[in-house]
């Protein structure tokens, strides 16, 4: 032990000594001194290195980590004890060097055999570095450069390490042979001795056994099983052996391998749930990084620990499969909202049951390949499978194309097919239950479902159908009833006239006048046949009564059918065929030689459309049908107030309006300014010969050059040019239609 003279912790060293030499002496591997004294020195599994080789050329033999001599500086190591007494450990590693050249060991300044230079107990190397690992040899400026202590060290104690695993190449007696001479020579230093069985890990039991019987015949020797690789009793061994170097220490309690190794898996299981859960917790995106968790999470206790015990790369490969599991948990979930979306889909494009009834999944992909609305519902992808390609971050949530082959879809199709027969069967079974209800006279107008079900319940369509179907079918049959019964009742109360001439002028009979109607009308089959709509039976009375007193349109029985309304209807379009017939004669008049072109648009893409016409114009002159028309063009934003004023209308006096869109947002925009347009013109035209106003829906190209929407929007603009009976033009497609052949459309 190094002299106290201050008040500085005191230093023990150490020498790790065990069997060493030539592969022919040692096997192919040796009894794992250097990992012992790795494990212990850098515990940290960042820090441990499995492999240390004894096999040196002449250059790193001669270099300052070795520096010429057959024992290793592994550095020091402070020990705060239980009981809280510091000291400081230093680690000297006695071990073998063989040249690689010769495969014999290399000349040094000691020529003693092993056996006596191991048991040494004053060591001397001017300069010698500390040793970390095999790659630091011949790059020693590249790792951190500690000297040994004043180029010499006095050895307080030892620790014999016994390799009891199956060993390479390499019998048990042989190595128990060198070590009892070994232990023979540090014996007799008179220093304490610990002997640390090695590789327990691997352990073979009888090996253990005899180093038992061997420790056992030996005075004051203390046997600690160990693994460095699990690191399992390293951090026991010293201190076993730092007790017996200061008697002051409290004896640590020795642990069986098998025991301490349950604890240590015990202790790396919770820390690597722990670190797990971190892991969770922290990473939700599998676009994140490595290195971005790692400057998240470094400073965090679990994270901390975890790197401690199982090292950065088992922490990355944790990284690696957490972000794995993220991945297919988002393919996971982006599959099931295609496959849910697929049954829409098919239902949208393949919903004709004598189209699909006997095609193969195989020949229903090409029906729906050609279908005018299929990049609505799918895409293409130029990678495939999908689940490999960028498309599953995109925001494109149509159907992959590709995803058809796989069996899930083909299932959907299936199931879709057999869909389609059932609801085939179903509507069939409706009618054939509805037919049943109508050969069953007794039902009468109003009658609840229930009183009625009891006879109806054997039917076969009755058995097939569920309960709401029944209940829709017979509703309608009780509408039907009702409708009928209805219109029978308003016939009999026109067949009783009389009981309404002496009615008052105000048509408000008094209840003597009401009790006699209802005596009379009581007698009519027709009268009862709505006792159970007894409400609506005296409802119809008293309109029957208005009626006749007050014979209008608005009071008129039939409603929507009274002749006053159909006469007017008929008379109504009739006036407008005239006038289309005569403003037609106006406008194909020859001496009109001007176009006046209204532009409608939004966000500046009407005016862009009008600077687009004219560049393709002469002094705003064009030639149509072998005539030069004078065009006027007049571009309205969609949000002005001059559209929703009829007088602008009277003033440019426009042939016809181009309404130009690029976006959902402007193709609403148009849609509603249409009929608002329309709606302004029809409520003051005064005109007859007045044209209506012809429209053309223009889709555009985006200004951005985005054309993922363009199918989306050619689709709805078809849909809103029908719906408001006007033409629709795609420019974007168009590629070769002229602006003169659009005008032919005015």
């Amino acid at each position: 032990m190094a002299k106290n003279k201050d008040a500085r912790p005191p230093t023990f060293a150490v020498s790790v000594v065990g069997l060493s030499g030539t592969e022919k002496e040692k096997g192919n591997c040796g009894v794992g001194k250097s990992c012992l004294c790795n494990r212990y020195v850098r515990p940290n599994a960042d820090n441990y290195y499995s492999e240390h080789t004894s096999v040196l050329s002449t250059i790193d033999f001669g270099g300052r980590v070795v520096n010429n001599d057959h024992f290793l500086y592994w550095g020091d190591v402070c020990h705060r004890g239980d009981d809280g007494l510091d000291c400081r450990i230093q680690i000297i590693e006695q071990t073998e060097f063989i040249d690689d050249q010769t495969f014999l060991p290399h000349r040094s300044t000691n020529l003693q055999p092993y056996t006596k230079r191991a048991a040494s107990t004053k060591l001397q190397s001017a300069e010698k570095l500390m040793y970390i690992c095999t790659d630091q040899l011949g790059l020693e400026q590249d790792f951190d450069q500690k000297q040994m202590p004043d180029g010499k060290l006095n050895i307080d104690g030892f620790i014999l390490c016994i390799d009891v695993s199956k060993g390479c190449n390499r019998k048990f007696d042989d190595q128990m042979k060198f070590v009892n001479s070994l232990y023979s020579q540090i014996a007799k230093t008179k220093k304490p001795i610990v002997v640390a069985a090695t590789k327990c890990d691997e352990c073979v039991d009888q090996h253990l056994r005899d180093l038992q019987v061997f420790v056992a015949s030996k005075k004051n020797l203390l046997l600690i099983e160990t693994s460095s690789k699990t690191n399992v009793n390293v951090e026991l061994c010293f201190n076993s052996l730092l007790q017996q170097l200061d008697k002051t220490r409290g004896k640590p309690k020795t642990v069986p391998y098998l025991e301490a190794y349950k604890i240590q898996r015990q202790l790396v299981a919770s820390v690597t749930d722990r670190f797990e859960k971190l892991m969770v917790q922290t990473v939700r995106d599998y676009h994140t990084t490595w290195k971005a968790v790692t400057n998240n999470l470094r400073g965090q206790p679990d994270y901390e620990e975890f790197i401690t015990l199982e090292g950065s790369r088992k922490a990355r490969n944790t990284f690696t499969k957490h972000i794995a599991q993220l991945k297919q948990e988002h393919i996971r979930k982006r599959r099931e909202e295609y496959l849910t979306t697929l049954p829409k889909t098919l239902n949208n494009m393949l919903n004709n049951l004598d189209e699909v009834e006997h095609l193969t999944w195989h020949e229903a992909q090409s029906v729906i390949r050609n279908r005018h609305d299929f990049q609505f519902w799918f895409i293409i992808l130029d990678q495939t499978p999908w689940d490999e390609s960028d498309h599953i971050d995109n925001s494109d949530r149509r159907i992959p194309f590709d995803l058809l082959e796989t069996p899930e879809a083909e299932r959907i199709y299936h199931n879709h097919v057999q869909h389609l027969l059932s609801e085939k069967r179903r509507g069939e079974m409706k009618e054939r239950f509805k037919k049943t209800l109508e050969r069953v006279h007794f039902i009468s107008p109003g009658q609840s479902w229930e009183e009625v079900m009891c006879f109806v319940m054997e039917d076969e369509a009755y058995k097939y159908i569920t309960e709401m179907d029944r209940r829709d079918v017979y509703a309608r049959h009780q509408q039907e009833i009702v409708e009928r019964a209805k219109e029978e009742f308003q016939e009999m109360l026109f067949e009783h006239a009389e009981l309404f001439y002496d009615l008052d002028l105000n048509a408000t009979p008094s209840c003597d006048k009401m009790t006699e109607i209802h005596s009379v009308l009581n007698e009519e089959p027709r009268y009862r046949a709505l006792q159970k709509l007894a409400p609506d039976r005296e409802s119809l009375l008293l309109k029957h009564i208005g009626f006749v007193y007050h014979p209008t349109k608005e009071t008129c029985l039939s409603g929507q059918n009274c002749v006053d309304l159909k006469v007017e209807q008929v008379l109504a379009n009739r006036l407008v065929q005239l006038d289309h017939g005569r403003s037609n004669l106006y406008y194909n008049n020859p001496n009109v030689d001007k176009l006046n072109l209204c532009l409608l648009g939004k966000e500046g893409l009407a005016q862009e459309l009008a600077n687009e016409i004219r560049a393709q114009s002469t002094d705003d002159e064009y030639t149509l049908d072998g005539k030069i028309y004078e065009l006027e063009l007049l571009p309205v934003d969609v949000n002005s107030t001059l559209l929703f004023s009829h007088t602008w209308v009277s003033t440019f006096k426009p042939h016809g309006c181009f309404c130009v869109f690029s976006s959902i947002e402007s193709l609403n925009s148009i849609g509603d300014c249409i009929g608002r347009i329309r709606a302004e013109i029809a409520g003051s035209r005064r005109d007859r010969f007045a044209q209506p106003l012809p429209f053309i829906l223009i889709l555009a190209n985006q200004r951005d050059n985005v054309c993922k929407n363009i199918p989306i929007l050619r689709h709805q603009g078809q849909q809103l040019a029908n719906k408001l009976q006007c033409t629709f033009v795609d420019l974007i497609t168009s590629t070769d239609l002229s602006w003169m052949q659009l005008l032919r459309k005015i």
